[in-house]
């Protein structure tokens, strides 16, 4: 135990006001509707990846995976043999604590940091349909709830420890973790908000983090709880299912893909892998000398302390120990708890080495004592075991502050700046077109795009009880998929009634199709924002993932529909420029008004959130469109001329209402409404439902002089603001 009293002196504070930026960097970049694009974020995350320990000319990826796979198995070691080492059963409980809320903030968005290297723009990229795929893998596609980080949230459950880290936002102010754990993950965070900037090093990153496989302080949890967690899951490098590639194979197929793809590509991946080696040695050095400090009592009762003595000071003015208000002791203890450790030790209030008879945790906090409910039940058990070991630790100091952290581990403070204000508007819908296509964006871009949401939607709302085929005016369990059927049936009956209608001459079938590539190479666009590591694998967001994993073809290039549908182009002689380029949005083949409905898919797809009730109105709506009826009149015009019908045959089958996208769309809706009935009453519902009909009607909205003075008003007001 010589090496770990030595750690032990360089223990890190549980409250760095230097470090505090990390916590806030991982809340911020949480939210699936973050903005990270104040002047000098890309730099400041630079500044973050420059803190690599290595030479500036990274080693060979072979090298730096047989160097992660060394380092990871060494430390592994080293826990074990802390754990083993522990002493007594409290101590050994306390190192589990510590070691899995240390880990959470990394292992509960596991895979998190992938979640926006896919963008309408590269959709068809095969590196990106590659690394798509890996993200499908971590957040468990088609089923809710079973993500990696699901995973890591059921061990915590096991632990008793769910409530205080999850979900991964929550965690953000859960104090006890220290806030050096949420560095490395905050700054990856950050950078899959700006996956334009850093899909390289992201990726890079990923890689060592699959070869390291679980981290060194789980590795060891695991041996003391096999059969607690779905460890497969947890560990990033592990295959999800015995039939399935490891994360690590998946991740390294995607890493050839793009460093093939990219003229120095392997050197930036090389970099991030680098650099993700470097911040979980940073990492996994903290968290074991904080493991190691919190076998003495005194440094976890002086953390609490830390944490508890800026409430408890308000209090307490007129209880005096050594002739000093209780007050004036806890807001010393905001800094330096070791003075109000001793006099505690030293009072009426504690009997050194016998909790069971001392006032502090007895009489005080007792349902008839002052203090009742102040302390958790955790907190009463860390102030006993402080009072168990007094007689072997007289003085009652805490642990020493430990260094502050080197500033090539301190998270830039630009990356939190207000980026208000910032940016210039599109000037016209084809430059929205093409700058909206990439994930991120600036201030002023968001403004647009919320602006022109606002005001397509008051387009949508106008008249709509005397829309055509609404959806129905109540929502009630149970009824979208009869009403789905219906649907169908109208659709079928519809076609039948059509199929011996002349069909479009050949020149005005091949000007249809082109008019429609601005809006179908950007397929599943509108699901985009459900691509978010909480929306993936949440009850009501899995299947509008899913949705989006098969509109971009499971990751495969050959089921790619805007690849396919680009080979139907070829087929007319239409070859277009890339759909995420300035001159495709340029290109003058393509009238302005077929980018109307595009801009308005990219953008609502950016508001996951705020816009969640229309943006499951307009998935309704737009997978069950074709099926039955349009996507079969459009099979016999490709037909007739010889051209290839396989895009069409494609969604009619996948966006079937049985068990298609169309049933996956109403089985979402009746979710968020049913959510919503348990917990917010009829009122909340019915706006909601108005909210969904608006969605459900903005694929085709009304287009009269009224219908767009409505959305005109709207996006003034909105813009205005």
């Amino acid at each position: 135990m010589q090496e770990q009293m030595a750690v032990k002196q360089a223990a890190p504070a549980a409250l760095r006001p230097d470090a505090a930026a990390s916590r806030t960097v991982y809340v911020r970049a949480s939210d699936p509707e973050a903005l990270l694009a104040g002047p000098g974020v890309e730099d400041a995350i630079r500044a973050g990846l420059d803190g690599c320990d290595a030479s500036e000319e990274p080693a060979g990826l072979a090298q730096l995976r047989q160097d992660a796979a060394s380092w990871a198995a060494g430390e592994t070691s080293r826990h074990r043999t802390l754990f083993a080492e522990a002493g007594t059963e409290d101590a050994r409980r306390v190192l589990v604590r510590r070691a899995a809320l240390g880990c959470a903030p990394l292992a509960l968005i596991s895979g998190a940091w992938l979640q926006w290297l896919s963008a309408p723009g590269n959709a068809d990229e095969h590196a990106i349909l590659r690394i798509l795929r890996l993200y499908a893998s971590d957040v468990g596609v088609g089923h809710p709830g079973i993500s990696r980080g699901n995973a890591y949230t059921a061990l915590l459950r096991t632990l008793r420890l769910a409530d205080r880290a999850t979900p991964a936002g929550r965690l953000g102010g859960e104090r006890s973790v220290n806030d050096a754990a949420f560095h490395f993950p905050g700054l990856l965070l950050a950078m899959s908000r700006r996956p334009d900037a850093f899909t390289p090093e992201i990726l890079g990153a990923d890689l060592c983090l699959r070869t390291v496989g679980l981290l060194p302080a789980l590795a060891a949890l695991r041996e003391l709880f096999p059969e607690s967690a779905d460890w497969a899951a947890i560990d990033p490098g592990a295959a999800r299912q015995p039939d399935e590639p490891s994360g690590a194979a998946l991740c390294r197929a995607a890493v050839d893909e793009l460093a093939a793809a990219l003229e120095d590509g392997e050197r930036r991946i090389a970099r991030g892998f680098c650099w993700a080696l470097t911040e979980l040695r940073h990492a996994t050095d903290d968290l074991y000398a904080g493991l190691v400090a919190a076998l003495d009592p005194a440094y976890e009762m002086a953390e609490l302390m830390r944490l508890r003595a800026r409430e408890g000071a308000v209090y307490h003015q007129s209880f005096v120990l050594q002739d000093r208000p209780l007050s004036a002791w806890l807001t010393e203890a905001r800094t330096d708890p070791g003075p109000l450790l001793r006099v505690l030790a030293a009072s009426r209030l504690v009997r050194p080495g016998k909790p069971e008879t001392s006032p502090l945790v007895n009489g005080l906090v007792g349902e008839s004592g002052p203090m009742f409910r102040v302390f958790a039940e955790e907190d009463l058990a860390v102030i006993r075991r402080w009072i168990s070991a007094l007689p072997a630790a007289a003085d009652a100091t805490g642990p020493a502050a430990g260094a502050a952290p080197s500033p090539s581990r301190a998270v830039p403070a630009r990356i939190l700046q207000d980026p208000a204000g910032q940016g210039t508007a599109p000037a016209d819908l084809r430059e929205a077109y093409h700058l909206l296509q990439g994930r991120s964006g600036t201030p002023a871009l968001r403004r647009f795009a919320e602006a022109y949401v606002r005001g397509w939607l008051a387009r949508s709302r106008y008249g709509i009880e005397h829309s055509e085929h609404p959806l129905p005016e109540a929502w009630q369990p149970q009824t979208l998929r009869a009403w789905l059927a219906d649907q169908h049936d109208r659709h079928s009956a519809e076609f039948e009634g059509t199929s011996r209608a002349p069909l479009p001459s050949r020149e005005a079938l091949i000007d249809s199709t082109v008019q429609l590539a601005p809006l179908t190479l950007i397929d599943g666009s509108w699901l985009q924002g459900f691509t978010d590591y909480d929306h993936a694998s949440s009850e009501i967001g899995f299947s509008l993932f899913e949705t989006y994993w098969d509109e971009l073809g499971n990751g495969e290039p050959r089921l790619n529909h805007p690849l396919i549908y680009r080979e139907v182009l070829a087929e007319m002689d239409v070859v277009l420029p890339p759909t995420g380029s300035a001159a495709f949005a340029r290109w003058p083949g393509f009238e302005d008004r077929s980018f109307e409905l595009p801009v308005y898919w990219l953008s609502v797809g950016r508001f996951p959130r705020t816009f969640m009730p229309e943006v499951l109105g307009l998935n309704l709506a737009m997978e069950l469109s074709g099926v039955g009826g349009s996507y079969r009149r459009a099979r016999l015009a490709l037909k007739e001329y010889g051209f290839s019908t396989r895009f069409v045959d494609i969604h009619n089958v996948i966006d079937n209402v049985a068990t298609g996208h169309s049933a996956w769309a109403a089985d979402a809706i009746d979710a968020y409404m049913a959510t919503l009935s348990a917990s917010h009453g009829n009122g909340a519902r019915t706006r909601a439902w108005e909210r969904v009909r608006t969605g459900y009607r903005s694929l085709n909205p009304p287009s009269g002089y009224l219908a767009r003075r409505a959305s005109r008003r709207v996006w003034r007001t909105v813009r205005a603001r």
